[in-house]
Parts: C-alpha cells; structure tokens; sequence
C-alpha cells in the first residue's frame, strides 16, 4: 500500500550531490517492533532529461519506525521495557562452511530461537550477509552485531586503526535495519590497554549513529563508556557453579549486582550445560565438514560394549541440560530491573573440543529430549515464576513458594487470576487454588502471592508437580515429599559391609546377601584418573577446559526397576539426586564384564567413554549376592532425606525376592572397582589455606585427583596477596620423608615459585623450619 509521494525538482550541478527531504508518513505510522514487525520502503525515482533522451533510474530501501533506549537498568524498544532472550550465532554452517545469503535460511535459524522464546541474537565476533538482517526485520528479532574481533586491542597497531575502519563499514552497509539494535567491538578483548581504546570507540559510535546501542565488548570491560554490559558475573559458572556447591533453591537472583550499575546489565554466555553426542546426526554432515569427532565417539562406545545405549545417554543428559538450563534461565527473569542474557547456546558449536550444549544441534534441528513448547513454558515473553528454598521436603513440613511473573508482552494483562495446582506423576490433581486477582503491567516481574500447601496428608514418598497459571501461561516446577521418618533397620538375611574382603567373599560364598558401601578412599580411580561425583553436567567440554572438576554428564536408570520401588525417579537425574550424587563415590566398571549394568549409571565424558555407576549388583563367589553402592548412605542421614528414603528403598529391594543379580565377575574382575586407601586417606588429612578460589579449595591439593588442585582465590578487585600459606592437619604424629608436589598440568598460571615448609603440633604457630628453595618450572613432579 503506497503512503505518500513527494516529488521535487532539482538542478544536478556536479557529479555527485545530497539532497536531504522530510517524508511525512502520518500520525498513525506504525512502528518496528517485536510483536508487530512494521517496515516500509522507501522508493526513490530520479529521472533526468537529457536532450531529447529521458533516463530513469529508482532504488529501493527498506525501513522501520523504533527506538531504542534505556530506562534506567532496562532496555527500552519504542518506551516499552523489553528483556532480551538471547543465543548466540558463531558462524555454524557444516553443510557449507560459510554463512547463507538468502533470507529463506536466515528465517528458519530466527523462528527457531522465536519457537524456544528467544528475541535476541548476538552474532559472536562477526558480522552476518544482508540476508540475516533482512530476515530478522521481518520476524521483529533484535540483532547485536560485532566486529570480527577477539584480540588485544589500544597498542597502537594497524588493528586499530582497522577496528574503526571496519565497524564503519557495517554500520554503513546496515544502519537502516530496524533489527541492527546493538553493536559491540568484539568479544572479550585483552591487552593492558585496552579499557581505554575501546572507551574511545563506544563514544565515536555514538557520536556517530545514534539509532542503536553500544558497548565496548562482550564479556568485559565494564566501563562508563557503555549504554549497555554484557558481563559473566551474573550467571550461574561465575565465582563458582551453584548447581555442584548447593542443592536446589529457586530464591536467587542477580539484583544485588544489577543495583551496581545505571545501565542494563546482560548476562554473558549463560548456560554452556553439555550433553551426550547424537549419533544420529551423523549423516546430516553432507558438507566439507565432517563428523570425525562422532565418529571417535561411536567407535569408542563400541569398544566399550556401550553403543546400544548412545541414545539413551543423549536422552538423559539432555533431561539434566534442560533442568539446568530452565533454573539458570529462570534466575535471570526473576532478577528486578535485569537487562537479558545471551545463551552459549540454543545450539551446539562443533569446534573448540565440540562443545555440545545446545538443545538444537548445529543445524538449528531438535535433538528430541525437549520441545519447543516445554522450553517456552520457562523462557519467552510471559513466564510464570515460583521461588522456593527447596524441592525436597517431609511429611511433617509445610511447603511455601511465592508466585511471581515475568511478563514483557506486548500490552498489560488486566483482571488475571493466577491459579495454582498440585499434581501427582499421573497428572491427577491433589491440592489447587487461586490467588488474588490483579492486573499486571508490562515490563517487569510483578509478585504474586504465596502458595502454602500441608504435606502431612499426602502419600509419601512421592514425586509431584506444581503448575503456576497466569492467563495462557503455565509453568511447572517438581516437587519430592518423603516419609518424616523411616525404618532403615537392616534386614534379616542382609549384610553390610564397607570393605571388599575375605570376610565378604565368606558371606557370599555361603549364599548371603551383602550391601557394600565402600568408605572413602577404596574406589579405584578409573582410566584416566578419578571421577568426582556431582550433579551438574560438563562445561562446555573437558578438552577446552580440562582442569574443570566435573566430568560426567548425569544418571541413567530404569525408572521401573524394583531398586526404586520406594524411591520416586525418572529414568534422568532430576533434583533429588542432587544430595546422592554429591555425596558419592564414582565406581569404575571397566573390569568388569561388559553385561554388567549398573542400577545406577554414570554417562561419563564423550571423550572417555568409560563405564561407570553409583549402584550396580552381581552374583560372586557362588550363590551369593553382592550389591555396591558408592552413594554415601551413612553419614547424617537425619538430615538428608532423600539419602534415607533411597537407603530405605534399597534395603526393601535386597530383602525382596526381586533381588537376582545376571552379571556374575570373578572374583578377580570384580576387586577392580576397588583398591587399598592412600596414604594420604589412610593419614586423614586435611588442608586449610589463608586464600582460595572457590571451586578450587585446599583440599583439592590432597584429594588424589592429578585433575583438581588448590588455587588462590583471583575472583575479585584485589586477588588475594602474597605470600599465601597451606596447611595439612593430620589425624596422629607421623615421620614424613618429605612431601611431592605435582604442579598445575593445564597451564602455568597458579604454579608455584619460592616455599618454606614448616612442622609442628600447634595450627597457631608455625613450628620448625624443616625447609625452604624454589620449585623448577614445569609441570613435572617434584619432591
């Protein structure tokens, strides 16, 4: 539809000139915007008499009507908050190596974002075709455009100079895209200069073009400059992983940060959660890149006898990938006066050590453990929120969430009544209620009201669902009610032991059932070393970043097993394991035979394959049943409820005719899981420092593990200053010989240089000198 035309006559004196012109479009122009995408073009028709010739020539532009600003820590499109909901796009294209430059392809990468409730797209240290903007002008998504540049800029080189040069050059080429709403350097910049280089930058932009927003870089630096951060602190992989150090809350949020500075603040590659490799993707690379790293991983399974079960770990790591991806997603829309997050990622990215931690694979294509719809019940426009200190609880407890909602809609949602239900895992509803009715208003997170439910009159133990309604918009959060109390006296018929001995293999050889909960320091470290138990799957992957502790990517079970007759589960980890799968030893089952699966798998590391489990049974020694846990299911169980509950289920099922192990080792294969305690178990130490990093404490100098390792603490303004100091505490006096140091092995930062060692009997008090020198560099071994 034409809105108007202005004609104007002109006297063309020199080759090139600018004429300038207001275009009126009328009080009811409509403006470009997320849920109303509006664009116009703008026709421009030259015509020239020449002689008796007249020639022609027109030229299309298209626009949109919007602004972009901030109000306060929030973005603003056309004086409407907005949060951003975003991925990034890191130039992954297998089937061609190279970016598309038609709008066709272009718009199914941004409807597939806009399907899992994203707005936003933040394009990794380049800048894509004209396609790209073109497509998310007609789909309302917002773009943050980077230069292509990862480096250390302000030393003066050519880069500067080609810095400005080629960030000229997009905003130029792409200015006039309504999409076109934010542009930053590059991402994570180094170099001792370069705060003020690119200080420097950010103001020449905005002199420059003011239609958008700028910032220095993603990732840092937070500098005055910026009309927007995008930084990692907010996020859950910042000074420490929340999901390995503390077990479910949703009570978090990031508003004591946001409160630091007076502009919106985005959170920096937010999630990076990994999962198991879809071999099925396999044929899909019909390009010049090709699946090697998949096909390592197919072969290795398969020396591993673990093929068959490929897609089960892919199923149940991504349950785990969602679980985490949904609470890390949530903590930021319930942070008041956030800005947004950009994802790492809604889809993998092959390179850097494949790094799979997306939902969607390279392809922008579902790997089948999560819809889209399911993905926006936690992440879009609208969400329903609920904060509460725990998903576990007793009988005797009551439990209490405050209902909230996050909603940057397109228009306030007046006379709501949020509804809320409690349901049980067949869907049945057991309690429901509503809360009082409001209007709420767009652009922020708006209270609720408190749900209180009584626990004390509903089957235990039990796995339930509460379901939040605002509107159309649903939410729901799993919930575990145990039994106050359990009667874990051990069965008649059972034994319990905590040592793999000749006094077991005597009970086994008489036909007796044994539980063998190995203490401490007995596991064999697997190939390749020891597997620390936690809960939360790898970060982004163990060959970028090998000195990370977790290596392991969630549980795999037979939900209808009888071991979990009285244990509510899934066949993935869900939150209730977070107590047992912290609180455990990692078994190594490579010397076993490869029939033998455990009750409880571990889905290790792709780049290992190795078999591995918390629970797994055999017949040993003739008749006899053995059972290993490596979960502790011993220690404080008052207070660990799941613990208990699990224990009890676990003792149920022993006792039961149901309990018939098939695997049947040697008595040889089966002493492989296990092994005498070191010296340093054996000793009881333990180590204090005057400094340490979280995620890297003093014990992990003493743990075993060549993987893990005491670091100062470096998070901060100020890191922690020298000369730091530790000690190991031993449980009796020892004569030591001397003590070996096994260096940092991933890189030199943190090793150490100059000591003194000092001995004694006193912690306040240094004691005798018994040594002192400087330690070679290297990463090798030294006494």
């Amino acid at each position: 539809m034409q809105i108007t035309t202005v004609e104007k006559n002109v006297r063309v004196s020199d080759k090139t000139m600018l004429f300038e012109e207001v275009i009126p479009l009328g009080e009811n122009a409509r403006l470009w915007g997320e849920f109303d995408p509006a664009l116009y073009t703008l026709e421009t028709v030259l015509t020239v008499d020449a002689g008796t010739a007249r020639l022609s020539d027109s030229h299309n532009v298209n626009f949109g009507l919007r602004e972009i600003g901030v109000d306060g820590t929030q973005f603003t499109l056309n004086g409407q908050r907005i949060f951003l909901r975003g991925t990034l796009e890191c130039g992954i294209f297998p089937r061609t190596g190279y970016p598309p430059t038609d709008e066709t392809a272009w718009v199914k990468i941004i409807r597939a974002a806009r399907s899992h409730g994203l707005n936003h797209l933040r394009f990794h240290s380049w800048c894509p075709p004209e396609a790209a903007f073109s497509a998310a002008d007609h789909e309302g998504f917002l773009l943050q455009i980077e230069g292509p540049f990862w480096t250390n800029p302000g030393k003066g080189d050519p880069l500067d100079a080609y810095i400005y040069e080629e960030c000229d050059r997009i905003l130029r080429a792409y200015g006039n895209h309504p999409s076109f709403a934010f542009l930053a350097y590059g991402n994570e910049p180094g170099g001792a200069k370069h705060e003020a280089f690119l200080a420097g930058l950010v103001e020449y932009w905005k002199g420059k073009d003011p239609r958008r927003l700028y910032t220095a870089a993603s990732g840092w630096p937070m500098i005055d400059d910026n009309q927007y951060h995008v930084t990692y602190k907010p996020r859950v992989h910042a000074a420490t992983v929340r999901f390995k150090t503390e077990p479910y809350s949703s009570m978090s949020d990031y508003r004591d940060f946001v409160a630091q500075w007076p502009v919106p603040v985005v959170s920096h590659e937010i999630g990076q959660w990994c999962v198991f490799p879809n071999l099925e993707e396999i044929p899909k690379y019909t390009g010049p890149l090709k699946p090697r790293n998949f096909e390592i991983v197919r072969d290795l399974l398969a020396q591993q006898g673990l093929l068959a079960q490929a897609n089960d770990f892919l199923m149940a790591s991504g349950k785990l990938q969602t679980l985490c991806y949904k609470e890390e997603i949530e903590a930021a829309l319930r942070t008041p006066g956030f800005g947004g997050f950009q994802l790492l990622d809604l889809h993998d990215f092959p390179g850097q050590g494949t790094a799979l931690v997306g939902v969607l694979d390279p392809f922008w294509e579902p790997k089948g453990y999560v819809s889209p719809e399911e993905f926006r019940r936690f992440c879009g426009p609208t969400v329903p929120l609920l904060r509460m200190p725990s998903c576990v609880y007793t009988s005797d407890q009551t439990f209490r969430g405050a209902a909230e909602v996050t909603h940057f809609g397109p228009v306030p949602l007046p006379g709501v009544t949020p509804q809320w239900r409690l349901l049980d895992r067949e869907g049945a509803v057991l309690r429901e209620g509503s809360l009082a009715q409001q209007d709420i208003p767009q652009g922020g997170v708006i209270p609720l009201g408190e749900i209180v439910i009584g626990l004390k009159d509903l089957s235990a133990p039990a796995q339930l669902k509460i379901e939040l309604s605002v509107g159309k918009f649903s939410n729901g959060w799993d919930l575990w009610v145990y039994p106050t109390a359990v009667d874990n006296t051990i069965p008649e018929g059972v034994h319990v032991a905590t040592r793999l001995d000749e006094s077991v293999h005597a009970l086994l050889q008489e036909g007796k059932r044994v539980l063998l909960l190995p203490e401490k320091g007995t596991v064999a470290p697997a190939r390749f070393g020891p597997v620390p138990a936690g809960f939360p799957p790898i970060f982004w992957n163990t060959f970028w970043f090998p000195s990370q502790e977790l290596r392991t990517l969630g549980l795999l079970m037979d939900e209808h097993h009888p071991l979990f007759a009285q244990f509510p589960t899934e066949f993935h980890s869900n939150w209730q394991w977070w107590d047992l799968a912290t609180h455990a030893q990692v078994l190594s089952l490579d010397g076993l035979p490869q029939e033998t699966r455990p009750l409880v798998q571990v889905i290790d590391d792709w780049n290992t394959c190795r078999r591995l489990g918390l629970v797994f049974e055999v017949m040993v020694d003739g008749p006899g049943r053995l059972l290993v846990c490596g979960i502790d299911l011993q220690s404080n169980l008052d207070e660990r409820p799941a613990a208990r509950q699990f224990l009890h289920s676990l003792l149920a099922y022993m006792a039961s005719d149901r309990f018939t192990p098939s695997a049947r080792p040697s008595r040889e294969e089966l002493s492989t899981v296990f092994t005498e305690p070191s010296l340093l178990s054996r000793l009881g130490v333990r180590a204090v420092a005057n400094s340490a990093q979280s995620g890297y404490e003093a014990q992990k100098a003493v743990d075993g593990d060549h993987g893990t390792f005491w670091h100062t603490q470096w998070d901060g303004d100020k890191p922690a200053p020298h000369p730091h100091w530790i000690r190991f505490d031993l449980d009796a006096p020892v004569t030591l010989k001397g003590l070996a140091l096994l260096p940092r092995q991933d890189m030199d930062n943190g090793r150490i240089g100059r000591y003194e060692v000092f001995v004694g009997d006193d912690p306040d008090n240094l004691g005798r000198r018994a040594a002192r020198g400087e330690l070679k560099p290297g990463p090798e071994e030294q006494t």
